[in-house]
C-alpha cells in the first residue's frame, strides 16, 4: 500500500520548502552514500554518524563519574542524534521515510510555519533517537535513518487531521489500484513497513547492518510524541 497524497486543501501561499529541502538534502547524502559504498569506505560514515546506544551510554556513566575526557567525547558524539536523521542503510528506507514524509509533512508545514515545522522535525527525531538509547543502551551497531522524525510526523497528522482520507494505490502483481484509505490506518502499516527496510541495503563493510537495530517500541513512542507535540504547537 502506497500513500500518494491527501485531500486537504489548505489555502495559503506558503510552500513546504523544509519539506522540499528535506527530500532533496537526504537523496544527496544517500548519493555520498553510494559513492562511498563502491569505494568500500561507507563504514566510516556509518560509524562517525550514526548513532550507537551503548557509546553514549557508556560515556554518561563516565560523566557522572566526574570524568572530564568522557564530557568532551560526549558533547563531540551528541551531533550523532541529529547527523543520524540524514543518512539511511537502504533503498527501502529512504524512499518509505521520503514518501511518508512527502505525503504527511507537506501540509503540516503549511500550518505550522516553516520554523516551527523544522523545530518539531529535528526535536521530534532526537527524542526518539534517546528513547532508543534507553531501551536498549547496550547496542553497539549504529542507528540510522529518519524513522523516528518520519514516526512524529505521521503522529501529528493523525491527530490534526484524523478523518483525512489518504489517496493511496495498492499493487496487485502488475495492477496498481486506487484506493482511498483513513490516515490512521498509516499508525499500524508504518510500523509494518519498518519490517521491509532490509530490501536494497547498502554494503557496510564488516557486516554492520544498522536496520537490523530498529526499536518498534521506539516508533511507537515517535507516533506519541508527534502528537503530543501537534497538540502543544500553534498553527500559524
Amino acid at each position: 500500500m502506497i500513500p500518494i497524497s491527501d485531500n486537504i486543501f489548505i489555502v495559503t501561499r506558503k510552500k513546504p520548502i523544509i519539506v522540499y529541502w528535506l527530500i532533496g538534502i537526504n537523496i544527496a547524502l544517500f548519493l555520498w552514500e553510494l559513492k562511498l559504498e563502491i569505494e568500500g569506505i561507507l563504514g566510516n560514515l556509518v560509524y562517525n554518524w550514526g548513532l550507537i546506544p551503548a557509546q553514549m551510554n557508556g560515556a554518561m556513566g563516565d560523566v557522572l563519574s566526574s570524568n572530564l575526557a568522557a564530557g568532551i567525547f560526549l558533547l563531540s558524539r551528541s551531533t550523532s542524534l541529529l547527523t543520524a536523521m540524514f543518512i539511511h542503510g537502504s533503498f527501502s528506507q529512504i524512499l518509505g521515510n521520503l514518501l511518508f514524509l512527502w505525503v504527511f509533512g507537506r501540509n503540516l508545514e503549511k500550518i505550522l510555519g516553516h520554523g516551527q515545522f523544522i523545530g518539531f522535525y529535528l526535536m521530534c527525531g532526537i527524542l526518539t533517537e534517546i528513547i532508543q538509547i534507553l531501551a536498549d543502551p547496550s547496542l553497539t551497531i549504529p542507528l540510522i535513518g529518519a524513522n523516528g522524525a518520519i514516526a512524529s510526523i505521521l503522529g501529528a497528522y493523525v491527530y490534526k487531521f484524523p478523518k483525512v482520507k489518504i489517496d493511496t494505490v495498492m499493487p496487485l502483481l502488475i495492477v496498481f489500484i486506487p484506493v482511498q484509505l483513513p490516515a490512521v490506518f498509516y499508525t499500524f502499516w508504518w510500523l509494518v513497513q519498518q519490517l521491509f527496510y532490509g530490501i536494497g541495503s547498502l554494503s557496510i563493510p564488516g557486516g554492520v547492518n544498522p536496520l537490523t537495530s530498529i526499536n518498534y517500541w521506539a516508533q511507537i513512542a515517535g507516533l506519541i510524541i508527534g502528537a503530543t507535540a501537534m497538540r502543544q504547537l500553534k498553527p500559524r
